[in-house]
């Protein structure tokens, strides 16, 4: 067998090795997919409503659950029923638009104004919303510890006070929610946000009206339901849904499927660490202080009325410590909601930067993101950055390239006389076995010279390839001309030809299509055919896939060309095209 013909069964081994282990991953709720595929099953239906319930007997059943959101229809407050609702304020700073529900202090919308909607970029980006397509809520209150009865919860209205811009020269704003008394608790809930951040400091000061010591649990959730984000390419699928994290078991992902069928696994109780609802490329998550105790929950919950029927929720609660009669107690919590900047997450809390999810391979793609991260800041644009990252990786790589490379021009330069040899003896394979194994001795050439420097590069370029597709700062960032938004696919050319086509992809087809014919030529009419389908095959993905992940591969393909040609000439073995002969 000749070196091409190892080099691209290796290749289909590698690949589907990372494949298998992909799909085990994902089966078990651990990492993303590297592959395409189609959206989970809860992706697309609600889960039954009969069959979502609490996955941990130990979180308080007194937990409320939250009201459904009102119609488009329905009028802007109504004073009881399951679709009842407060006033809502809009409170604005540089980089959020928050909308808050006087019925509980409960942050029902976010939008971030540097982040422009998949489909629209003059449109800000939500995250957090009540609507009935979309139901993603962030909710707090106060339920019965060691004395039963009943405290403000996310569903107690509360009375508004304090700014709702953040003016010019100002740093922060806080806006407070007020309870009644309510089983001898009153909650004043405040807000406080900084400009430029997208964490928000919440602080829970619970006072005591009654004539008796109550010792509460304060409760903080994420409530979401089960769709995937609007607009994400059925071609590649990121991780939606809720995580866990504590200093034990560190990052624990959930899919939405098994806390359907009660069998999530995470870590339900701890005195560090979040909860997090995790989308592709944004996040949210509540996080209390180091040291203070915690249940942790994940279950489904019933929303009738709604578009989802049912919605999924990450909640903790905490104990707090005995309240005497006419005195206060205050628990301080941060509520993140933002992109996934990986830099900013580190910043907040320790183990959040996990939220930027890189899956299995993340030893290698958080340096290679430190990287690219520091060639932005030369360059201060993440196209040209991207190709940057690529040359210095094949700078890196230089030698095992240089390997493989001699490895097939030898391979090419006695390839006529393989091809001689084979046509002599097609009769006897044995016989031709044996005498190709003496051409190689003799011509010292190693078959498999130049397929262990190619399987050793997979998972850095695969690490590479998912730190391009997690960055948040690709969305909507420029590289030249026509490539605007570089988490975009290209579908320059489709204004002219109708269908979403566009030229970065079809370069990339263009270089992947001359790696080909550089190669030697297999003698095998079936090997031939499928040397020349598999980069077709690969190419179409490609324009499905973001202008930065294209951009990418397009840069790693004219380099490797430019090598493979400077070695063949160097090695006098003329560069060649070896076009295909289907017959």
């Amino acid at each position: 067998m000749n070196d091409i013909r190892r080099t691209i069964l290796w290749v289909i081994f590698g690949f589907s090795m990372v494949l298998l282990w992909d799909k085990w991953q994902i089966h078990n709720g651990n990492a993303p997919t590297f592959f395409p595929g189609p959206p989970s099953a809860v992706s697309t239906a609600a889960p039954d409503a009969s069959k979502a319930a609490a996955s941990d007997a130990s979180v308080p059943s007194s937990v409320p659950v939250a009201a459904a959101p009102a119609t488009a229809n329905a009028p802007a407050k109504l004073e009881s029923g399951p679709l009842a609702r407060g006033e809502r304020i809009r409170v604005i700073t540089d980089v959020l638009s928050l909308e808050f529900d006087t019925l509980g202090g409960t942050l029902v919308g976010s939008e971030f104004l540097k982040y422009g909607e998949s489909g629209d970029k003059n449109k800000a980006f939500k995250l957090l919303d009540e609507s009935k397509e979309r139901i993603y809520l962030a909710q707090s209150g106060v339920v019965a510890g060691a004395v039963p009865g009943n405290f403000p919860t996310h569903k107690t209205p509360m009375a508004f006070s304090g700014a709702t811009q953040l003016k010019d020269g100002q740093d922060s704003l806080q806006l407070t929610f007020s309870s009644p008394d309510v089983g001898g608790i009153s909650v004043v809930k405040t807000y406080t946000l900084h400009r430029g951040s997208y964490a928000v400091q919440v602080s829970h000061a619970l006072s005591n009206h009654s004539d008796a010591p109550i010792a509460p649990q304060l409760y903080l959730q994420l409530l979401r339901d089960g769709n995937k984000p609007a607009g994400e390419s059925s071609f590649y699928s990121t991780f939606t849904g809720p995580a866990v994290y504590t200093e034990a078991k560190k990052y624990q992902k959930v899919e939405f499927a098994d806390i359907k069928k009660k069998n999530a696994e995470y870590e339900k109780q701890a005195s560090n660490g979040y909860i997090a609802m995790v989308q592709h490329y944004f996040a949210s998550a509540w996080i209390l202080p180091e040291g203070v105790s915690r249940t942790i929950s994940l279950d489904g919950v019933d929303m009738p009325g709604t578009l989802a029927d049912c919605c999924y929720r990450a909640a903790m609660v905490a104990p707090v410590e005995a309240i005497a009669p006419g005195t206060s107690r205050s628990i301080e919590a941060t509520l993140f909601v933002g992109p996934q900047e990986e830099k900013m997450l580190e910043a907040l809390t320790p183990g959040l930067e996990l939220l930027k999810d890189y899956g299995w391979l993340t030893i290698l793609s958080k340096p290679l993101y430190w990287l690219l991260d520091r060639l932005h800041g030369v360059l201060q644009n993440w196209g040209w950055a991207i190709v940057a990252l690529v040359l210095l990786l094949k700078i890196a790589f230089y030698w095992l390239n240089a390997k493989a490379y001699s490895s097939m021009a030898k391979m090419k330069a006695i390839n006529p006389k393989i091809m001689e040899m084979r046509e002599r003896l097609k009769d006897n394979p044995q016989q031709m076995q044996q005498e190709m194994m003496r051409i190689y001795r003799e011509e010292k050439v190693n078959p498999m010279g130049g397929c262990f420097p190619i399987m050793v590069q997979i998972p850095v370029f695969i690490a590479l390839y998912w730190v391009l597709l997690s960055t948040v700062e690709m969305r909507s960032a420029p590289w030249v001309l026509w490539i605007t938004d570089l988490s975009a696919p290209d579908t320059s050319l489709g204004i002219w030809f109708g269908v979403p086509i566009g030229v970065l992809p079809i370069v990339m087809t263009l270089t992947s299509l001359i790696q080909t014919a550089l190669n030697p030529a297999p003698p095998d009419p079936m090997q031939a055919k499928l040397m020349w389908m598999m980069p077709l095959v690969f190419s179409v993905m490609f324009f499905f896939f973001p202008s930065g992940l294209v951009l990418y591969w397009i840069t790693n393909n004219i380099l490797s060309i430019a090598q493979q040609w400077i070695i063949n000439t160097r090695m006098g073995v003329p560069p060649e095209f070896n076009l295909p002969k289907f017959r």
